[in-house]
């Protein structure tokens, strides 16, 4: 990476407080928000009757999850782990990973298809946090608000607000709610939702609906809802546990 680059990248991940916008609420423009969050208890009850009890348990560490999340964008799950496994295979530690020849790199990867903008962003984060922190190692995003975090994630390149939730979420175990695909096409059939609304926008609306000790437990539950029941194509409403709570299912009659 060129050092003009690497500074650069280095003073927007340490002054993002600085240097990011200031946005809109996004619940500004949500209508009905009282009763999109009532709906949260009895889909909640109901998915917890079919999928069980969750408790939150660490998977992999920070860094381990910000790139699995980082080779899982536009791809599946199955390739993602093969990329993610071929990747700790081939190199001893991050500090290989970030100096490693990029067309190896995109190579090692290739399983999570985009390997022209996956492997340079994974270096490019690499570098990021090894000049902030001294180290490859997120763990300094426990000792700062919920809300630093989340920015100081996203002025990463390539990170999004999805990405910054599931490494909060999953990693560390912090009240961020990760809207994917699954949980972002059930989140606005049930009606938790509004139709118009974007992906990003979606995120703020998720965690004013459902409680933050339950985001971890309700963002599995949905997608597991999404892939077995609520498909994008063809849902299985005839046998949906939600249909007495779901704008989508009442709109059908």
């Amino acid at each position: 990476m060129p050092g003009n680059r690497l500074a650069a990248c280095s003073q927007a991940a340490c002054q993002y407080n600085r240097s990011m916008p200031a946005k809109r609420d996004p619940l500004a423009k949500v209508d009905n928000l009282p009763a999109r969050t009532a709906k949260y208890a009895p889909v909640a009850a109901a998915l917890t009757a079919v999928y069980g009890q969750l408790d939150w348990s660490r998977n992999q560490d920070g860094m381990d999850e910000l790139v699995s999340c980082i080779l899982s964008q536009n791809t599946n799950d199955s390739n993602r782990d093969r990329a993610f496994a071929r990747l700790k295979a081939q190199y001893v530690d991050w500090t290989a990973v970030r100096f490693a020849d990029l067309e190896e790199l995109i190579e090692v990867i290739r399983p999570a298809g985009l390997g022209k903008q996956k492997a340079p962003r994974i270096q490019e984060a690499l570098a990021v946090i090894y000049a902030h922190a001294g180290d490859y190692n997120i763990d300094f995003l426990e000792a700062m608000s919920l809300a630093d975090a989340k920015a100081w994630l996203v002025s990463l390149r390539g990170i999004g607000p999805k990405t910054a939730a599931i490494v909060l979420c999953f990693a560390y175990g912090r009240p961020a709610f990760p809207v994917d695909t699954h949980v972002f096409r059930v989140g606005k059939r049930i009606g938790f939702l509004p139709a118009k609304i974007s992906a990003d926008n979606a995120h703020p609306v998720m965690e004013a609906i459902a409680p933050p000790a339950d985001y971890y437990q309700f963002h599995i539950h949905l997608i597991q809802h999404g892939r077995d029941t609520c498909h994008a194509r063809k849902p299985a409403c005839d046998r949906c546990p939600l249909t007495a709570h779901c704008d989508y299912f009442a709109a059908l009659d």
